[in-house]
Formats: C-alpha cells, sequence, structure tokens
C-alpha cells in the first residue's frame, strides 16, 4: 500500500532589522519593480527599475532603523516573494495609529496566500508596537480590495483621480481602516 503525501508549500514571514534590510535592498527592489512595471500604482512610474527599487527600499531601510517603520518579508520556499510596511511615525495626535504601506507580492508568487500571511503579520506588528488603527489604501478596482475586506477592514471611500498608474493614467483610490483593539 502506497501513502499519499499532500505537498503544502512553506511561506515563511520574517521581521527585518535594520542590518537585514540592507542585505535584502536588491531582493526587495526586484519586487518593487517587477510590481510597477506590471502597472500596480504604489507611488512609482516608468520607467522603473530594480535600482530605483533598490535605492527606495536603502531609504525604507533608514527609516527601520529610526523606529518609523517596520518592515516585513515573505519567503515562498526560500525565495523573497513580497514585502509589506507598517509605518508608526505619526504627528503626536495620533500615537495609537499606524499605515499598511507597500504590500507587494512578486507577480510570479501570486494567489498563494501570501499577501493575507504579510498582512496578518503586519497587523500583529502593529499592536505590539502599541497601534490599535490602521488605514490604508489602493487603487479602486484592485485586486487586494476584496482581501482587505474579508480581513475585516472597512471602506471609508473612494477618491476619483486621487493617484495615477505607473504609465500616468488616473485612478481612484480606496481607503480603508480597522481597529485592532479589542471590543468590549
Amino acid at each position: 500500500m502506497r501513502l499519499k503525501v499532500n505537498y503544502i508549500p512553506m511561506i515563511a514571514i520574517h521581521e527585518l532589522n535594520g542590518s537585514e534590510l540592507r542585505a535584502a535592498t536588491a531582493a526587495l527592489g526586484e519586487i518593487l519593480s517587477q510590481c510597477v512595471n506590471a502597472g500596480a500604482s504604489v507611488s512609482f512610474m516608468l520607467p522603473f527599475t530594480p535600482a530605483d527599487g533598490k535605492a527606495f527600499f536603502e531609504k525604507v531601510a533608514d527609516s527601520a532603523d529610526c523606529g518609523e517603520r517596520i518592515v516585513l518579508a515573505a519567503f515562498f520556499e526560500g525565495a523573497f516573494a513580497g514585502t509589506v510596511q507598517v509605518l508608526l511615525a505619526m504627528p503626536p495626535n495620533q500615537p495609537h495609529r499606524g499605515e499598511i504601506a507597500k504590500l507587494l507580492v512578486a507577480p510570479a508568487f501570486r494567489r498563494r496566500g501570501i499577501a493575507r500571511q504579510l498582512l496578518l503579520r503586519a497587523e500583529s506588528a502593529a499592536w505590539r508596537a502599541g497601534k490599535t488603527l490602521l488605514l490604508l489604501d489602493t487603487a479602486e478596482g484592485d485586486a487586494a480590495e476584496p482581501l482587505y475586506r474579508s480581513l475585516g477592514y472597512t471602506e471609508l471611500g473612494v477618491v476619483p483621480g486621487y493617484a495615477l498608474y505607473p504609465d500616468g493614467r488616473l485612478v481612484g483610490t480606496v481607503f480603508f481602516w480597522k481597529n485592532l483593539a479589542p471590543s468590549n
């Protein structure tokens, strides 16, 4: 008798400290470049190269060193597959609030639950950092909208023409929020 064993791919999420982040800037820059070139509206315009992405993550590393943000990386079977950031540096009257930024999954690794795991870990990291309210935004109609709703994010609204796709077309932006504090 032969046993059938189901193969389950391994996804690991790791919080990167400053030196780990600096060592990963090329890999993370490649993911950012792939996402921008695939049309992701994440603040950058075409042309956008892996070197541009690396330069961005070098600045992110400086910000992480200062405690202004948390950076998580996702690995799929050992390969860099995605990343997300929790922005912690808020105005003095908003110490309880954080923002989710740059939730990116390389196109080759999508549809495997990586974004969901990144976001859940980002929420945990935000909670440990004392944040009870999270905000995020995404391009209107983006595939991530259902993910955010499924994880309990509430749509605040859509601002038409708020941003540009990398190719210069206007796109509306959907804003979401989530309360991390337990309900009474």
